[in-house]
């Protein structure tokens, strides 16, 4: 609906505590996000799942933000100031490195 109004951008922030997140950044990232952008994402997880641990709905976002391509590359806890919350930071459809010769 607004990707005709607005320009390509270089990072994607979310911070929007839904069951279906990595989803929803996912497709911000398709519609919005140039190549080899980054995206910043803040999971609560007992949004997500409070049926099993923290960690495991964390490294199960992960996994989902990779399936969408995007390559996180760092993620880290908000303890002792936010319980059960990470934040996730990576590139979006990281350049493929050249191999030397």
């Amino acid at each position: 609906k607004y990707r005709m109004l607005v320009p390509m951008v270089d990072v994607v922030f979310a911070d929007v505590a839904q069951p279906d997140q990595a989803r929803i950044v996912g497709l911000n990232a398709q519609y919005f996000l140039k190549t080899g952008g980054h995206f910043v994402i803040s999971i609560k997880a007992s949004c997500i799942d409070s049926t099993v641990a923290p960690e495991a709905v964390f490294a199960r976002e992960v996994k989902k933000m990779s399936e969408m391509q995007m390559k996180p590359q760092e993620q880290l806890t908000l303890e002792p100031y936010e319980r059960d919350h990470a934040v996730v930071v990576g590139t979006y459809r990281p350049p493929k490195k050249v191999k030397k010769q």
